[in-house]
């Protein structure tokens, strides 16, 4: 992160016509500010843009961009539409030709795009890209470096947690980009679609990442892009508990195809089994109640989740065996 006894170079003007953009989605994230857009201040690469949508902040977010951030576009929303329905506006209003997502609890190494961006030059059939991630408070151990999906539809982090030693300083293609700072091609959400607004919060980058896939776009992971996290500073509890378990059931509704349920539908149903009996064991705190909250709104949203599958799967061109290759 950007060293508190060295003040950043200001910002030169945005340019007219910008090769990237990074959105930030903000929430009272006024705090969190400060050290994200320095870091941007810092970048090697200069033909971006930075879009800030503050989601109905009732702190100082935007005295603070009025004041300090000239260089950033503000979109203030009456209201709080989450991180989906925030990077969605942001994308509405962008101009890049590569539109990426950047956490507000985050601060960028100096060539952090840079290297996201000669990723997806090198890989021209790759429609996203996936930094490293480090956790803020300690810069040796991994957050992500891109998502995978187990085989019984549960989502996670490649190298969660681990010291990071090397292990991931390949170039692969992964199943997905993380959402704490994903980077898009134009061109494969024109096809395949936004965020799904009705997400709100989490799971939203998996289940773009899914429908990348089932339209044949790839995801590299760019190990050379690194950033640091403050892992769950603007989302955690009651509020994550909910979104997760809801959001996974409408995710492998609307995407996993038809060949992968019949293979894998015990373990799908297994797992969510264990989820609502874990949280019934813990049903006396509020997290364990928001999860089977979550799990209930997740069944009584299928119908709807059911309608979209028909247009996304009628836009796919990847067959069973490599979506099969996928999981793990």
């Amino acid at each position: 992160m950007p060293s508190a006894a060295r003040a950043p170079r200001p910002r030169a003007p945005r340019p007219a016509r910008a090769r990237a953009s990074v959105v930030i989605p903000n929430w009272n994230g006024a705090h969190h500010l400060p050290a994200c857009l320095d870091s941007l201040r810092e970048q090697t690469y200069a033909n971006f843009e930075t879009i800030l949508v503050d989601n109905g902040s009732t702190d100082n977010s935007l005295e603070l961009l009025a004041r300090d951030y000239s260089e950033v576009r503000v979109l203030a929303l009456p209201s709080n539409r989450g991180y989906a329905g925030g990077c969605k506006a942001g994308f509405e209003a962008a101009s890049g030709e590569i539109l990426v997502v950047l956490n507000n609890d985050t601060a960028v190494t100096p060539t952090w795009l840079e290297a996201l961006l000669a990723a997806l030059d090198r890989h021209p059939e790759a429609g996203m890209a996936t930094p490293k991630v480090l956790l803020w408070d300690d810069h040796t151990r991994l957050h992500t470096t891109g998502d995978y999906v187990r085989a019984n539809g549960i989502p996670d982090s490649r190298g969660v947690w681990e010291q990071d030693q090397g292990q991931y300083d390949q170039e692969p293609y992964v199943f997905g980009a993380s959402g704490v700072a994903p980077a898009y091609r134009r061109a494969m959400l024109d096809e395949i679609g936004l965020f799904d607004a009705d997400y709100q919060s989490y799971c939203e980058d998996v289940d773009l990442s899914w429908r990348a896939q089932l339209a044949g776009y790839r995801c590299v992971y760019a190990p050379d892009s690194v950033l640091y996290h403050k892992v769950s500073a603007t989302g955690k509890g009651v509020l994550r508990s909910f979104y997760v378990a809801r959001n996974t059931i409408w995710m492998l509704a609307k995407n996993l195809p038809r060949a992968l349920w019949r293979r894998h539908w015990k373990e799908i149903l297994a797992a969510q089994g264990q989820r609502f009996v874990s949280a019934l064991r813990a049903w006396r705190g509020p997290e364990a109640r928001a999860t089977m909250r979550g799990q209930l709104a997740g069944v009584l949203g299928l119908p709807k989740a059911l309608r979209k599958r028909s247009a996304i799967q009628a836009k796919r061109r990847a067959d069973d065996q490599y979506l099969e290759s996928l999981l793990m």
